[in-house]
């Protein structure tokens, strides 16, 4: 009889942290591994975020902070909301977290009870479904496909909506697809959820920085739905500060509060320094992020090329984030010595243990027809990594 409680048990482990922890072992064994499992920029932080961070520990910036975070970064955040994305959430209205997954959890904990269900667009960031069930609540998927650009439509969205619906949580651009929602569609998407009073969004807005095709749109910004909708991002991507853990929310005020107390109970503030750090980031011109979005895009192309020339997979043009979510399921039943490729786990160990290549199955985000491919790499590593996949498929007959 297992001595864990039931919750941990039935909890999923993160399949992309997974699959970097196979990867690390397999390199520390001497063997050549290309891992595109994790979702990291491989940039460096900004020189003058470091130089804050510095000057942050020079000043004795080291004591416990507010639970909610600086009242200077809540600020800078409430400007950055109104600057990049015309809503207007006061620094009141604003929680600064260990990360923008923390975010998230503590919005499902304080809003969602056991047996309220959450509408999940598929493909979905692996962390959503697992923290819907810590909460006790059911997740609800809608499914897509590269045909669709992995987007859900208004009358999906009405159909999967039921009494017991209390929220949607969704990514603009997507992890794992690099879809982007265009305003026009979110303001399909808003029409139809206003029509249910006790509806709320969360919005996931991560990777805002990272979108090639102009302005970002966050779905806050019809005032009709603004009162339903917990606005989440960070640093992480945009900045290239994984390792620095800093997300935050703009939410209505009693939100904000409940999440403010959910997050006193579990980490309290997040790190003092990584906050200062942050502050000069909220601050910074967004033109600053351009250089690395620019390098995103010249790779995606690169890599939507050499994938395209491959026999068999099905490809959209992803218009942000940094992953390629292709489409492998005309491999499902196809052989190789041993190997009988059934879904995309087959296939992504196949890569792995075939072609020294890891990637992230599309089971871990709810499609099992795609594998994710992310292009956070040097551009000759993205080419050999191509090259093991098209080697590695070419022997499955």
């Amino acid at each position: 009889m297992s001595k864990l409680s039931d919750r941990i048990n039935n909890l999923a482990e993160s399949q992309t942290l997974a699959m970097a922890k196979k990867s690390r072992e397999l390199q520390a064994q001497g063997k050549d591994i290309i891992s595109l499992s994790i979702g990291e920029p491989d940039f460096d932080t900004p020189q003058f975020i470091k130089d804050a961070a510095k000057a942050a520990i020079d000043n004795n910036i080291t004591r416990y902070s507010p639970v909610a975070g600086y009242l200077d970064l809540r600020k800078a955040i409430s400007e950055k909301f109104k600057r990049d994305n015309h809503l207007t959430y006061t620094p009141e209205q604003i929680i600064v977290s260990t990360g923008a997954k923390q975010s998230i959890a503590n919005i499902i904990l304080s809003l969602v009870n056991p047996g309220e269900e959450v509408i999940v667009p598929i493909p979905y960031w692996v962390s959503y479904i697992e923290t819907i069930k810590l909460a006790e609540g059911v997740p609800v998927t809608i499914s897509t496909s590269v045909e669709s650009n992995f987007k859900i439509s208004p009358e999906q969205l009405k159909k999967a909506i039921t009494p017991k619906t209390k929220m949607i949580v969704f990514s603009t651009p997507c992890n794992p697809s690099g879809s982007v929602y265009n305003k026009e569609e979110l303001k399909a998407l808003a029409e139809v959820i206003i029509q249910f009073p006790d509806l709320y969004i969360i919005s996931d807005e991560i990777y805002e920085y990272i979108n090639f095709i102009g302005k970002h749109e966050s779905i806050a910004q019809f005032d009709f739905i603004y009162d339903r909708v917990i606005t989440v991002n960070g640093m992480s991507k945009g900045f290239a500060m994984t390792g620095w853990r800093i997300g935050y929310i703009g939410a209505p005020l009693w939100i904000a509060q409940a999440c403010e107390k959910m997050q006193g109970q579990f980490t309290s503030g997040t790190s003092s320094i990584s906050q200062m750090a942050a502050l000069e980031a909220a601050k910074a011109d967004p033109s600053v992020t351009v250089e690395m979005r620019d390098a995103f895009k010249k790779r995606r192309d690169l890599v939507l090329a050499a994938l395209n020339e491959i026999p068999g997979l099905k490809t959209n043009t992803p218009d942000g984030a940094f992953y390629i979510f292709f489409d492998i399921s005309s491999y499902f039943g196809k052989s190789y010595n041993t190997y009988t490729i059934k879904n995309s786990h087959d296939l992504s160990m196949f890569l792995l243990e075939e072609g020294n290549i890891a990637l992230v199955s599309g089971d871990a985000f709810g499609d099992d027809n795609c594998i994710r491919f992310s292009y956070a790499a040097a551009e000759k590593t993205l080419i050999e990594a191509v090259k093991r996949i098209k080697e590695s498929l070419a022997k499955l007959n």
